[in-house]
């Protein structure tokens, strides 16, 4: 007998880790709002919540953005503990931010060790523009993909390039149809720009679903 496919949560929590300077903000700032900031702001945690209507169900989308630059210990394990996704970001311009990635995704499982599934994780290797030639973005991969069984993926905040194709996995993996980050203003401007469709493994245009996001905004940190 077939299994009911997981019934999404009417609310989930979408936590970003990585070192200073990857780019987490600006991965969430790109597919919040379609804008992207050259200068590093340093962050020390901020909330965003994203307020969907989705088949008749009120579903809430909480985004963290945590800090690479200060150390909170107390408040990184807070942020593991009450996440249902991760996203650890470094940069493909400074392959040694990698090793916080290994550092974070030992901390997450094990404060996560008594959870009946792994954390879902995608590892996002950011400022894809920026890269050098070499190999190590294939190492990562095989890390990531062969011996951790986790996603792997290169983004670029600045272009937007696979932005789209992050939001759309860290939904998924909460039991979240993807078709919601087609709400972003991103997908928006890449319909204008690509009339013929849209690229990041997107459709070209938003549904006539039942998937209506209500509102945007920040809101405290619990």
């Amino acid at each position: 007998m077939a299994l009911n496919p997981a019934k999404p949560k009417s609310s989930v929590r979408l936590v970003f880790f990585g070192a200073a300077g990857v780019g987490k903000t600006a991965l969430i700032q790109r597919f919040l709002a379609d804008t992207f900031e050259a200068q590093h702001k340093r962050t020390v945690e901020e909330l965003h919540c994203l307020e969907y209507e989705l088949d008749a169900q009120q579903v809430r989308v909480e985004i963290m953005d945590t800090s690479g630059s200060y150390s909170f210990p107390a408040m990184r394990q807070l942020g593991i503990r009450r996440g249902d996704a991760f996203a650890l970001v470094y940069s493909l311009q400074e392959p040694e931010s990698f090793q916080e990635v290994r550092r974070l995704r030992a901390e997450i499982l094990e404060t996560k060790g008594e959870a009946p599934s792994p954390p879902p994780i995608v590892v996002v290797g950011n400022k894809s523009d920026l890269a050098p030639s070499g190999s190590f973005p294939d190492a990562v991969i095989a890390a990531v993909e062969l011996e951790w069984g986790g996603i792997y993926l290169e983004a670029s905040a600045k272009l937007g390039d696979n932005v789209l194709s992050l939001f759309q996995e860290l939904l998924q993996l909460v039991h979240l149809p993807s078709r919601l980050s087609r709400l972003s203003p991103l997908l928006r401007r890449r319909r204008q720009t690509f009339p013929g469709g849209a690229p990041d493994g997107a459709v070209g245009t938003v549904p006539t679903s039942r998937a209506v996001m209500r509102k945007r905004h920040s809101c405290a940190v619990s």
